[in-house]
């Protein structure tokens, strides 16, 4: 039976001048019978076009809902820790930890099972998002920590990895030019969300507690999340594809990934402590509110919308490894300079700004990763399959993850007995010193791919 093979992504296809996306091998009967003929046939263009702004979106909006509940937990981190019956156990921050952590650590599975199974990424949203929603109702009725860790923390991360892992398996075949910005226009919908998100949940509780909240909670992530499952679709039409995509994770053990692998983990094992603990601070150290001690989230959130978005676009024209430094130097200094001497609300709130403008925007130079990886793939000749640049985020997002999971075992460790608490000036002194200094050590040393390339590493 002869085949036709579809361009390379970028390349023209057929008559529409569109481009193609990947080399899957489409027998020509099957371009027949799903289309027609094959000058009938034509797929809908990348970097532009409504198919691919709508898919773009409901992606932003997905990325929202899905992720910055785990990422406001420093809200539900503030509540828990001074309410019966959680008040005064040692790991309410493993919750949240475990809910964003998980989340990070099974993108490599949940990508490599739609991969072989592509008829499945479809129905992936609206299946994940009834396990996350499932999740929040069960933890409602939580009695203990451990009880929170399950559902809101497992359950729930389960849910948002099945839900939100096609966004990242179809961002490929829909931004070509344009993907560096696509990523960090939809990574920005955290940011976005996070606006108004941790002062919803700092209202709710305060009136109505954990229970009522996080069933409300539960609802309003259903009734806004299931209509976009529509528009989570991918490119190219599965019944013209006779094999499934093929994915190579050789790539994991080249100098060129462990190198920015490296770094990724060590930036990570800082990056979620602020904001899991702000909120804490602003209330037991300045004597914010419990409203003004949620501001801190938001700004953190507010800024990487900015951050998240400049940074996508840097990264389609510089460098991977100066967009990396130009996030490291801003978090870094941020973290030393302002919130080490934060001794008043303004100056914290500065300090929330930067960091999310900074730090928020780390994640968004995946995509420079992701090329550089995977060109150094194409240029390998021992290689004879294409790296997937979804399994480079996988592994990434993995890293992510075990910095995740790790920091908030290693944060009860840190701030315990409140070190160093009044034998240092302004923040240093406040009993969250060392958490300070280990959150800009990390932020410094996740900045080591520009060094390591400059020396010949990469």
């Amino acid at each position: 039976m002869a085949s036709i093979e579809l361009a390379p992504v970028g390349a023209q296809d057929y008559e529409t001048g569109s481009p193609a996306s990947t080399g899957d091998t489409v027998p020509e009967d099957a371009l027949a019978q799903n289309q027609g003929s094959r000058q009938d046939f034509s797929l809908p263009p990348v970097d532009g076009g409504k198919d691919a702004w709508f898919f773009l979106a409901a992606c932003f909006m997905l990325e929202g809902l899905v992720w910055d509940f785990p990422f406001a937990f420093g809200v539900f981190q503030d509540y828990y820790s001074t309410t019966a019956p959680f008040a005064g156990s040692a790991s309410i921050a493993v919750i949240g930890t475990c809910a964003m952590g998980i989340m990070y650590l099974d993108v490599p599975l949940t990508i490599a099972f739609l991969r072989l199974y592509p008829r499945l990424g479809r129905w992936a949203p609206i299946a994940g998002l009834l396990i996350m929603c499932l999740g929040l109702a069960m933890s409602s009725f939580s009695t203990s920590v451990t009880h929170l860790i399950v559902t809101q923390g497992v359950f729930y991360a389960i849910g948002g990895s099945i839900a939100y892992t096609p966004c990242i398996v179809y961002m490929d075949e829909w931004f070509v030019k344009k993907k560096g910005l696509a990523y960090g226009i939809m990574w920005s919908g955290t940011g976005l969300a996070g606006v108004v998100l941790p002062l919803l949940l700092q209202s709710l509780l305060d009136r109505y507690g954990f229970k009522t909240t996080l069933r409300l909670w539960a609802v309003v992530v259903f009734v806004l999340t299931a209509p976009l499952a529509y528009y989570i679709k991918p490119r190219l039409p599965y019944s013209a594809v006779i094999h499934t995509k093929p994915f190579d994770v050789r790539f994991v053990f080249t100098r060129t990934f462990a190198v920015y692998q490296i770094a990724n983990v060590a930036e990570a094992f800082g990056f979620f402590l602020p904001g899991i603990y702000l909120p804490s601070y602003a209330r037991s150290t300045l004597g914010a509110s419990g409203a003004l001690s949620a501001l801190t989230i938001l700004l953190v959130n507010v800024a990487s919308v900015f951050g998240c978005v400049a940074m996508g676009s840097l990264i389609d024209r510089l460098d991977v490894t100066t967009c990396i430094l130009i996030s490291t130097l801003g978090a870094t200094v941020g973290t030393f300079l302002l919130w080490g001497l934060a001794s008043s609300l303004p100056v914290l709130y500065v300090f929330c700004v930067v960091y999310g403008l900074f730090a928020g925007s780390f994640t968004s130079a995946w995509t420079g990763i992701m090329k550089e990886v995977a060109k150094r793939g194409e240029e390998d000749e021992s290689n004879t399959r294409r790296v997937d640049p979804s399994m480079v985020f996988a592994f990434l997002a993995a890293g992510r993850g075990v910095g995740n999971v790790a920091s908030g075992p290693l944060s009860e460790v840190l701030v315990k007995g409140l070190p160093w608490q009044g034998k240092a000036a302004a923040g240093y002194g406040s009993g969250f010193g060392t958490l300070i200094v280990f959150t800009g050590v990390t932020a410094l040393v996740g900045g080591g791919s520009f060094l390591w390339k400059r020396i010949g590493w990469l």
